[in-house]
């Protein structure tokens, strides 16, 4: 069974360790392990079964770009963060925090090249939408807006070779 690594952290407590099988119905966690299916009743509510156990969980928030969430479940509140490979990776290159950042500007948050550039000048964009794909380390990296705004200039074009932190859309 090929595994995927989870590291979470629920109300603040200590970081674990959760190893969940690619397909995600099975998986262990404090080496026990666990079987579980996962259904959406409506949209903000799933069911649980977790080892033939019949649990209904109310999303309360979801933060999808900081993989962060709280659930009510039983009347209680969890406040649930997750972290996968490609996070840990990020944190160990020291580029987590470029993840965070603040400026409108979108930057290279790596050496690579322009895949695609997805809007146009003077196009107005949603919080979290789709500037452009940049390939880095042979992976595409999707690179999106962190707050709303208006494309005021594209300095990038599709096959563009770009440097860390170098500005690729100044966005207004």
């Amino acid at each position: 069974m090929e595994l995927q690594i989870l590291r979470t952290r629920v109300n603040g407590s200590e970081e674990q360790l959760i190893f969940l099988a690619k397909d995600g119905k099975s998986g262990v966690y404090n080496d026990l392990k666990f079987e579980l299916d996962v259904r959406e009743i409506k949209k903000g509510q799933i069911h649980l079964l977790i080892e033939n156990r019949s649990l209904i969980a109310d999303i309360l928030e979801a933060d999808y770009s900081k993989k962060a969430f709280v659930f009510r479940i039983n009347g209680r509140k969890y406040h649930v963060e997750i972290k996968d490979q490609f996070d840990t990776l990020l944190q160990e290159l020291g580029l987590d925090a470029i993840k965070h950042h603040k400026a409108n500007d979108i930057k290279a948050p790596m050496p690579g090249m322009v895949l695609s550039v997805l809007v146009e000048t003077g196009q107005k964009v949603q919080k979290g939408e789709t500037v452009l794909v940049l390939e880095a380390m042979k992976m595409e990296n999707v690179l999106r807006t962190v707050t709303e705004g208006t494309v005021k200039k594209i300095l990038v074009n599709k096959g563009d070779k770009v440097e860390k932190n170098q500005i690729l859309v100044e966005m207004q």
